[in-house]
């Protein structure tokens, strides 16, 4: 069990095409610049236009303080009219456009764009590097780098930063009080070191945007699949129930025309009648086999059906990897004397503890152990093979999404090819139900991934027949 590409992922059409040799994944259209397929989040129209708003409120709000409260000396007319430039903009773009759309990645660049530079040009009215409001340039940067693809996130950083380098050289007066003359001037070196604090506070907080919107995408995504996984064994687990209802539905009918037909061929008054009343009993003959094979497993939601034993869980997860060439066994161990307990039959727990012994399957020299424990707290289930164990870079990421070194179907036992979900997905399901997941290294070699539930969560009450 050398990684943490378990199996389990289902084809989900939203990972299709992003293993192809010579392919791109950081596409033009909003695709992720860090990991493939991850969609980042898209802006509507009417969030851009909200943002504008508020620096417009905001931008007026700064001056009528900064004007009628300090009774700095501000240029009025040349201020707000870049304010009204803003707001113009807001009320043509609101007329143009369904504010609910999303707006295109060079529609929102655009407009970010022009926030940078309508904040450049108050600034140059106020102060340039100087004016302390000048460190709000970080903000629209931080907006496109957590929802921006690379190329627009980094030419309007770049233009954040140039405009940071521009102020410094090429500004007005900073406004002082009563228009007194300003008396302190820093020295170039200081102004230096000025400009270059807030270029790196861009270049900073941008990036932390960037990690942390990617991130956010992975998961997201990590848990949609997990979701279909889920609702897929559920739909399974539902046509099962379906099965044995109609399995115990159509028992009585088919008894019913076995022996009409017994009876038509006893007193049949041709040959020809015999043999159709025959053709009858062994079609239904063969409908009845049919039905018990549906019913050996039932899986139909009643008292009986949705518990199992102990032992059957662990066979069931052990029994579709009995076929690849390595010894798979399965033990259960509790207090001497007691008998393992009744379990819930839960879809999550049997795919992902599958997924789980697959993985070791892989990765196992010679056998593969899974122990299933007991005792008046805790149920534990552990899969131990005999492999090479988790690398230290693969166990220090094991639980994250998208985390794998598993090689492609050619070199696989059971044909699975990871895409470093499935490890995720089998822990996502089984902390649902309340486990608690650890991975580590045997003492002796090999991995072990342990799943451990209070013994309530699990255990389902006893039964009592009438």
């Amino acid at each position: 069990m050398a990684d943490a590409s378990f199996a389990g992922a289902p084809d989900d059409p939203r990972l299709k095409g992003l293993d192809k040799p010579g392919e791109d994944p950081a596409q033009d259209d909003g695709w992720s610049w860090m990991a493939p397929g991850l969609r980042r989040g898209r802006l509507r129209v009417r969030t851009l236009l909200a943002q504008r708003w508020l620096w417009v409120v905001g931008q007026t709000a700064v001056l009528l303080v900064a004007g009628l409260g300090l009774k700095l000396h501000v240029p009025w007319a040349l201020c707000f009219t870049l304010i009204a430039l803003s707001a113009w903009l807001n009320v043509l773009l609101g007329l143009a456009s369904s504010g609910q759309r999303l707006a295109r990645d060079g529609e929102a660049t655009a407009q970010i764009a022009f926030d940078i530079l309508q904040l450049s040009g108050l600034l140059y009215l106020t102060g340039g590097a100087l004016n302390p409001f000048s460190l709000l340039l970080i903000a629209p940067v931080t907006l496109s780098a957590a929802t921006l693809p690379a190329r627009y996130a980094i030419g309007l950083g770049a233009l954040a930063i140039a405009s940071s380098i521009v102020l410094a050289i090429f500004h007005m007066p900073l406004p002082t009080l009563e228009g007194a003359p300003l008396h302190y001037t820093p020295s170039p070196l200081m102004l230096g070191i000025i400009v270059t604090a807030r270029i790196i506070g861009i270049i900073l907080t941008a990036a932390y945007a960037w990690q942390a919107a990617s991130e956010s995408a992975r998961m997201e995504l990590a848990l949609n699949v997990t979701e279909t996984v889920l609702a897929r064994e559920q739909r399974l687990s539902a046509l099962g129930a379906l099965a044995a209802a109609a399995a115990h539905e159509l028992g009585t009918p088919l008894a019913t025309i076995s022996v009409v037909s017994r009876e038509m061929a006893r007193n049949a008054v041709s040959e020809e009648i015999r043999e159709d009343a025959e053709l009858l009993i062994g079609q239904a003959a063969r409908c009845r086999e049919i039905l018990a094979r549906l019913t050996e497993m039932p899986e139909a939601k009643d008292a009986v059906h949705e518990r199992m034993s102990l032992v059957q869980l662990v066979q069931d997860v052990i029994e579709p990897h009995l076929v690849h060439g390595i010894r798979v066994e399965a033990v259960v161990n509790g207090p001497a004397g007691d008998t393992a307990p009744d379990v819930w039959r839960r879809p999550e727990i049997i795919h992902a503890m599958t997924s789980i012994v697959e993985n070791a399957v892989d990765f196992a020299r010679s056998e593969v152990i899974v122990i299933a424990r007991f005792d008046a707290r805790y149920v534990v289930i552990e899969a131990r093979d005999d492999g090479p164990g988790f690398s230290p870079e693969v166990l220090a990421k094991l639980g994250e999404p998208y985390v794998t070194t598993r090689p492609g179907a050619e070199g696989s036992r059971t044909g699975h090819i990871g895409m470093g979900l499935g490890f995720f997905i089998a822990k996502t399901l089984l902390e649902r139900t309340g486990a608690t997941v650890d991975f580590r290294n045997g003492r002796r070699g090999g991995a072990v991934v342990s799943a451990r539930w209070p013994r309530p969560a699990l255990e389902a009450p006893g039964y009592i027949g009438v």
